[in-house]
């Protein structure tokens, strides 16, 4: 089991984006002090309540000169914002700059963002997409290609730098589509915060039974924010602000701005943002959220039970990673939160999987 931190870096009043960027980098610091296995962010624009990240490659470059060993993710470079050959061949660099230690996922992005870029919401959206993510493999993976696409053609083409591995590669969302991706091509797939098993159950054993079609392996990362204390009353104290907060950040293009129309949304296959689940979860009450596995707050003991329960039903999770820093959150909750989860939850997974090893041998 690795652990990590997930971050979607937003923006509430009262705080500069200096002061955000700031304090992330202290905590990534802090995260590879504590062990933990990698930082990700997201990448993302316009909606500051939900993200300002909007340059991942730039804040890891930062990150790099202060560490030594964490790895750095983002979740997930928007394709239809990149031109695919470009985005390959920032992502070599960025990779030689990191010295090895960066992994990235590839996603459509949320269905508000291609009007506020200028980008027409249209039903062959998902099929560039597609096309999109092909074109950046093949220039990743091929010292020297021609690509004939419907969307791009390229011819006798070869990106500078050139990595000379292979990445650990992450798709996220709801759609059954990107499960069956993520299992022929053998990538991990990262369950959206905010969601309980539940909600993807059906998506998730669709992921596993194609993983064993394809002949490649389940990779699942677990994405839940998190709070601790040793006391649970001050734990939920303690979070509750920035928890609503969180939620809240989620749904705000939808809820603080004009969305898409729907018919739109749904014609280019963003019916998930015009289904008014987000708006919906964002009213849930404090108390429903903790009990309705939204998010963990509680004790080192709750947090546990909760992470156990997912491994009980979820098979093929390799990695649980927690946000600890959205919703407006102060710096010291951040840090205290990183503090505990590394003290008090992953030694007892560390335990286990040495008993587990033990037991076979």
């Amino acid at each position: 089991m690795k652990f990590s931190l997930y971050s979607e870096i937003q923006s509430w009043p009262g705080k500069t984006a200096a002061e955000s960027y700031g304090e992330v980098l202290e905590q990534i610091v802090n995260a590879e002090r504590l062990g933990y296995d990698a930082y990700a962010v997201i990448e993302h624009f316009f909606f500051p309540k939900f993200s300002i990240s909007a340059n991942p490659l730039a804040l890891f470059a930062a990150a790099a000169q202060r560490t030594r060993n964490i790895t750095f993710r983002t979740l997930l470079h928007s394709m239809p914002y990149h031109n695919p050959l470009v985005l390959a061949s920032e992502i070599a660099v960025a990779d030689v700059l990191l010295d090895g230690r960066y992994e990235f996922g590839v996603g459509r992005g949320h269905g508000w963002m291609p009007p506020k870029a200028g980008l027409a919401l249209t039903p062959e959206s998902r099929e560039r997409y597609e096309e999109s993510v092909e074109l950046l493999f093949t220039a990743l993976e091929n010292e020297r290609f021609s690509f004939d696409g419907k969307h791009f053609q390229v011819g006798d083409s070869g990106i500078v730098p050139r990595p000379d591995r292979s990445f650990r590669v992450f798709v996220g969302g709801t759609s059954d589509r990107t499960y069956e991706l993520a299992a022929e091509r053998g990538w991990a797939v990262v369950v959206p915060p905010l969601l309980p098993y539940v909600a993807l159950k059906d998506q998730l054993d669709l992921y596993r039974a194609k993983c064993a079609e394809h002949g490649t392996e389940p990779d699942i990362v677990w994405i839940h924010a998190c709070y601790i204390d040793e006391d649970r009353e001050v734990a939920r104290r303690e979070a509750k602000e920035w928890m609503i907060g969180f939620l809240r950040g989620n749904a705000s293009p939808l809820t603080e701005y004009t969305p898409p129309p729907a018919e739109e949304l749904n014609a280019a296959g963003y019916g998930f943002y015009a289904a008014g689940i987000l708006e919906k979860l964002a009213e849930t009450p404090y108390e429903e959220m903790i009990d309705g596995d939204i998010v963990w707050v509680g004790t080192p003991a709750d947090v546990i039970e909760r992470i156990e329960a997912v491994q009980d039903v979820c098979e093929g999770l390799t990695e649980v990673s927690i946000t600890v820093n959205a919703g407006g959150a102060e710096h010291w909750k951040a840090i205290k939160a990183q503090e505990l989860f590394a003290h008090t939850v992953m030694p007892h997974f560390r335990v286990r999987e040495r008993e587990a090893v033990g037991a076979q041998t």
